[in-house]
């Protein structure tokens, strides 16, 4: 069983950053990892996802030249650096991992319990 932990979220005012953080329980290392958030009243979207060597990297067309997804295997994190943030990233971000080597579906096998962002305008 894996279990995901972020940290990082907040209250921040628009054209402003964070970062996330996902402390995972065991080696991240062949696992891969994602990050998805779901809004008030709105489905889960993905938001980013890295291979397990770091090298295939995909975002949503949303937050493409704002959001930068890493991970560090060494320490078993994955971390979303959000840049230009504006209101409508508002919503709670999860930390997601999975067994396949890419998936581009939303079912993944492992999930965090999240963590708020809020951009006020």
């Amino acid at each position: 069983q894996v279990q995901l932990v972020e940290s990082g979220g907040g209250l921040v005012q628009a054209g402003g950053s964070l970062r996330l953080s996902c402390a995972a329980s065991v080696r991240t290392f062949g696992y891969l990892m994602a990050w998805f958030r779901q809004a008030p009243g709105k489905e889960r979207e993905f938001v980013a996802a890295i291979g397990w060597n770091g090298v295939n990297i995909n975002y949503a067309d949303s937050v493409k030249g704002r959001f930068t997804i890493s991970r560090d295997n060494a320490k078993n994190m994955v971390y979303l650096q959000m840049n230009s943030l504006k209101p409508e990233d508002t919503a709670i971000y999860y930390c997601a991992a999975d067994r396949r080597v890419w998936y581009d579906g939303n079912d993944y096998d492992y999930w965090g319990q999240g963590t708020q962002v809020t951009v006020s305008s």
